[in-house]
């Protein structure tokens, strides 16, 4: 299959003084299944990873029955705040929907660099590892290595660190986030997603500016620990117009570039099958 591992949907009437702002014109209005599907069947998507985009559980549930009428949404990735008293409990309600593949809280937008590196978010890990869920890391390079303590904290808990922590492609810059990355790519439970790219690339949005950082990722976590993401529509920010083919073109360009070079399976991989393992797709 063929399978984009990251990509939103939302309704502006849940979102009431959250993001994305008014001033952000092209993705200031309610995304759902239809407006995707145009850009899914150009490509060929056979599947999609709906991730949440808002800190709430009643938005979880309004994912899980977006993808219950949604055959191409094969799973979903939630929210819950990890250091409620009844987390765990939470997490156990949730895992019970079988379209529930995963978690993400918003770390990007906290305050507390170190707040994932704090002993109190260990109940809502351990009940993520009972269920089998993946835990998305929507992280800047400054909380790598808060996140790197939570990774040595539960190994078994299978990660995923989402736009591949966002990299300041726009400033041309590489460290500290090559080094931190590269101390999280060691741990054969840390997976990385090729996606969000082009809204960190600013007027640098071309395959010259992303190729150092791509090759950065095939060579930390390789064919069978890379998977790519759309991150619609938030990658209309980067290119409004044929937006997601064009980036899944691009994707496919700089591939072609990597050293070693893939073969077919690595592609496919990439592409969609390391998705499905991580995610546990098959199940759906």
């Amino acid at each position: 299959m063929k399978v984009d591992a990251h990509q939103h949907f939302w309704r502006l009437a849940d979102r009431q003084g959250q993001w994305p702002p008014a001033s952000l014109e092209t993705i200031h209005r309610d995304f759902g299944p239809q407006d995707l599907e145009p850009h899914r069947q150009a490509v060929g998507i056979d599947a999609t990873v709906l991730v949440q985009s808002l800190p709430s559980v009643a938005d979880t549930h309004w994912m899980l029955a977006v993808a219950e009428a949604t055959p191409w949404v094969r799973g979903v990735v939630g929210w819950v705040d990890f250091k409620a008293p009844d987390a765990a409990d939470q997490i156990d309600a949730l895992a019970r929907h079988p379209l529930l593949k995963g978690l993400r809280p918003m770390l990007q937008d906290l305050p507390d660099d170190d707040w994932i590196a704090d002993p109190a978010c260990g109940p809502a890990a351990e009940a993520m590892q009972r269920h089998d869920l993946v835990f998305d890391a929507l992280v800047l390079p400054r909380q790598l290595p808060a996140l790197r303590r939570f990774a040595a904290r539960h190994p078994r808990l299978r990660m995923v660190i989402d736009h591949a922590a966002k990299p300041l492609i726009a400033r041309g810059t590489v460290e500290p986030w090559l080094g931190d990355l590269a101390s999280l790519a060691v741990m054969p439970q840390v997976h990385c997603k090729l996606s969000g790219l082009l809204t960190e690339a600013g007027e640098r949005c071309d395959a010259a500016a992303l190729q150092p950082y791509v090759q950065t990722l095939w060579a930390l976590f390789g064919p069978q620990r890379l998977l790519w993401g759309s991150d619609w529509p938030v990658l209309r920010l980067a290119a409004a117009h044929n937006d997601y083919a064009d980036w899944w073109a691009l994707a496919h360009q700089l591939a072609a570039q990597f050293h070693p070079p893939p073969d077919a399976d690595d592609l496919r991989a990439l592409f969609g099958a390391n998705a499905v393992r991580l995610y546990r797709l098959e199940s759906c």
